[in-house]
């Protein structure tokens, strides 16, 4: 316990003082204090100016990271017949119908993304109370509801990263690890804050984009100067 906290006064000492960085200068601090035993996550918080309570400033999407997040995903599709025996061809971890949806309301849900065909969703949909919160229910405009459960799952595995404000306004996600390369993970941040920006609702008013920060796992955050994370 002593030398964790040891690290973490060394972490809140190197961050201090430290706000609104370039997104290089951000992903470098962070980088250089990633130093748990596992290879951390690189996560993005962005506040938006929007009230997810209202339907006309949801914002919700999903973005291709062009260098991938560094996880294993496991993927779980609804699906039967032709459809399932190409969602097991594609790689997805976990196939089933009704016999799926029973385990996922007996709680064992072992799965980080779920996909389903059309005619599933009255299957799926009776699980909305469990996948909602966690937000792994299927949708078609991220893409995970649909015919083409190949790609879906391909996707998903790839490197895709669904997004959806939350409570406050709050869209958060891992958009890297903390052993990627700078650039890399510069280039994942700068998507992934285009693809929020690009989502932005009709009914959002105001200042969009208001705070974004950047943390690793284990580490302290440092928020990033706006402009320069929207900048191409």
């Amino acid at each position: 316990m002593a030398k964790l906290g040891k690290r973490t006064r060394a972490a809140r000492e190197a961050f201090a003082d430290k706000a609104n960085l370039s997104v290089e200068d951000a992903v470098a601090l962070i980088k250089a204090n990633a130093t748990a035993k596992f290879d951390e996550t690189v996560e993005i918080a962005m506040s938006l100016g929007v009230d997810p309570r209202h339907a006309d400033q949801m914002v919700r999407g999903v973005i291709g990271l062009p260098n991938g997040t560094g996880k294993s995903v496991r993927v779980a599709v609804f699906a039967r017949g032709a459809k399932a025996d190409e969602a097991k061809e594609a790689g997805a971890d976990i196939i089933g119908a009704e016999d799926l949806m029973e385990i996922v309301q007996g709680g064992k849900i072992d799965f980080d993304r779920c996909i389903a065909t059309p005619d599933m969703m009255p299957v799926v949909g009776r699980l909305g109370k469990v996948l909602g919160p966690r937000n792994l229910m299927p949708n078609p405009k991220v893409g995970t509801v649909t015919m083409d459960v190949a790609t879906a799952v391909k996707n998903a595995k790839g490197g895709e990263v669904q997004f959806k404000a939350e409570k406050g306004g709050v869209v958060h996600a891992g958009v890297g690890k903390a052993s990627f390369d700078g650039a890399k993970l510069v280039e994942n941040i700068r998507a992934f804050v285009a693809a929020v920006a690009k989502a932005k609702p009709a009914g959002a008013k105001g200042a969009y984009m208001q705070k974004i920060a950047l943390s690793s796992t284990m580490g302290p955050g440092v928020t990033v100067d706006v402009d320069n994370a929207a900048a191409e």
